[in-house]
């Protein structure tokens, strides 16, 4: 191998940069809402959003039941577009309580008036990011699907001064390749990230700025979505169903979706939170399992599965967002964890954070300003504005949850918010706080036992590997792999022999395998040792980008990087 510190080594070559007002990273509702505004206050201000996906959209993955408040501030006229981003109102909201045959359907007037989904939309969110870059780049925007923000750049200061692309044509053995060329700089007075769950830039600055310092461990759970055509017959559109308890036990979070959209599609989800216990817990296979219920496999009977995919959400909330702004830049959308867990929403805040953002951005470029502190200002102000009001008064749902488990800790909820909801905010409960970190919560094998699982029936449950296919995911093999293994051998002595080797179970696409000397796939022996002949495996290639590896090793052992480029799941109409 050569030496990458080598004079005449490719990589060691200086890149070329672009410069530009604001550089955003990532093209999800929250960054083309912020390039959006910057445009919209000055149309001189030059703006970049960089998008890892192949296209814009190609990474989206939500429910999703849509708020229209932050599209309404962008464009008010939004509903008069002959292809308007939003097409399926809310009809009629059901909220289901299942037990293993049964289920009992929750009267509407109990729920929380946040929990109304009156005004609202069910829609695919990457379509509806599709629908906003075409109105960023009518503006003038630039947006470059394809390119992968692998690195920060600093200035001599040590604030942000922009980002670069990952070089692409490394070998899977980490040397250049023929097809080698290097990654380019894109700086900006400002950089945005907007990466999404667990971005690996948000991840970075988050350490180095100590941006978490004063808030909450932050909180995860692993969603996991298909998208039916149904029997006609069966389809409502506007229809939302969600739903709580089997096949989850008690001290399991989670829950479940069905959003009737238009064309007969019927978006069915479901979310297990991830500081579950159990090591033998299969996220999946439990997705699988909730749709065999006599009460949702009625709905798909008769219909075609055709699109999968999974991802992480942020569920720490209020007391979880870290400081958002950071020298030279500021975190938006999900990488700083504006969902609000109970609506099931995030893409509203999100919106309204990126506009948030560019606000104080192009304050701050008016009156001269670079790389500098001046967007705390959006750091001061985003707690007592429209996101921080939609936060505050679901803070304690979450703790709630994971202190009572789901029967109680549902029912307490609900009254805290209603609550908060008639006090303005206030609660007898204070803020709680949530405790362990999501890996920190997961208990050694020896605790608990195997779970059996019934196998799929190819027709309303499936595998993960015909799953990961629907989702288009395509990596080049001949890279270097992008989830790294700091430490091996600590990999086999706690993951494999202390946890059973629980990264198979909770990935969601079949990346992880514990393997033996014939190559065999090892499952859920509790007895093994740190000297069996067990070989940990990645199958990079199946990566749908989800971010469970990262968040759920009980070490923190895994890393997740980007991996080239355009790289990953095509996800269509999710």
């Amino acid at each position: 191998m050569s030496d990458a510190n080598a004079a005449d080594d490719p990589r060691n070559e200086p890149r070329e940069s672009m410069e530009f007002d604001v550089v955003i990273v990532g093209a999800g509702p929250a960054g083309l809402a912020a390039a959006i505004r910057l445009k919209q206050i000055d149309e001189n201000l030059s703006v970049v959003v960089l998008e890892k996906g192949a296209e814009v959209g190609a990474h989206i993955l939500s429910g999703a039941v849509i708020d229209p408040v932050g599209l309404d501030r962008l464009f008010p006229d939004w509903r008069d577009d002959p292809d308007p981003p939003l097409k399926t109102p809310v009809t009629a909201d059901h909220f289901l309580y299942l037990g293993p045959a049964g289920a009992v359907r929750l009267p509407n007037f109990m729920m929380p008036p946040l929990m109304n989904n009156h005004g609202n939309y069910t829609a695919s969110l990457g379509n509806v990011c599709r629908w906003l870059a075409g109105r960023a780049e009518a503006l003038g925007v630039e947006i470059y699907p394809g390119f992968a923000a692998a690195e920060l750049v600093y200035d001599d200061n040590g604030a942000v001064r922009g980002v670069a692309t990952g070089d692409m044509g490394i070998g899977r053995n980490g040397e250049p390749t023929a097809a080698f060329a290097r990654g380019m700089e894109l700086h900006g007075k400002y950089v945005l990230i907007g990466e999404g769950v667990r971005g690996s830039l948000a991840k970075q600055l988050i350490a180095k700025f100590e941006l978490d310092r004063d808030s909450e461990p932050g909180k995860f759970g692993l969603g996991m979505k298909e998208l039916w055509e149904v029997d006609p017959a069966k389809h409502r559109p506007g229809l939302v169903q969600h739903s709580f308890g089997w096949p989850l036990p008690n001290g399991t979070g989670g829950g479940s979706f069905l959003y009737h959209l238009e064309d007969n599609q019927v978006a069915v989800g479901f979310v297990v939170h991830l500081n579950y216990r159990n090591p033998y817990l299969k996220p999946f296979e439990e997705f699988q399992r909730f749709k065999t219920h006599p009460r949702i496999r009625e709905t798909f009977e008769g219909g075609k599965r055709i699109a999968y995919g999974a991802r992480a959400i942020t569920e720490g909330g209020w007391q979880s967002v870290p400081k958002v702004s950071f020298p030279g830049g500021a975190l938006i959308g999900c990488s700083a964890g504006f969902v609000n867990v109970p609506r099931i929403k995030g893409s509203h805040n999100a919106m309204l954070s990126g506009i948030l953002a560019a606000d104080k951005c192009a304050e701050a470029i008016a009156g001269g300003k670079a790389n500098d502190g001046a967007l705390d200002a959006y750091e001061a102000e985003w707690r007592q504005g429209a996101i921080g009001h939609d936060l505050k008064r679901v803070r304690n749902v979450k703790p709630l949850w994971t202190r009572f488990g789901t029967m109680m800790g549902v029912a307490i909820g609900g009254l805290d918010m209603w609550i908060n909801q008639i006090t303005g905010g206030w609660s007898p409960l204070g803020t709680l706080g949530h405790g362990k970190a999501d890996f920190a919560a997961t208990e050694r094998a020896g605790r608990h036992k195997p779970i059996d699982y019934p196998k799929p029936d190819g027709e309303i449950s499936f595998d993960r590997l015909s799953s990961v296919f629907l989702s288009n995911t395509n990596h080049e093999e001949d890279q270097p792999i992008h989830l790294k293994v700091q430490d091996d051998a600590l990999q086999k002595r706690s993951e494999y022999a202390e946890f059973a080797g629980l990264s198979w179970r909770y990935c969601p696409a079949g990346v992880y395998e514990w393997i033996d000397a014939e190559g065999n796939t090892l499952g859920d022996d509790a007895t093994r040792k740190p000297d069996d002949a067990a070989r940990f495996q990645i199958n990079a290639q199946n990566c749908v980008h989800c971010k469970t590896c990262d968040i759920k090793d009980p070490n923190q052992n895994i890393n997740w990087t980007v991996p080239q480029g355009g790289e990953g799941p095509v996800y269509p109409n999710m």
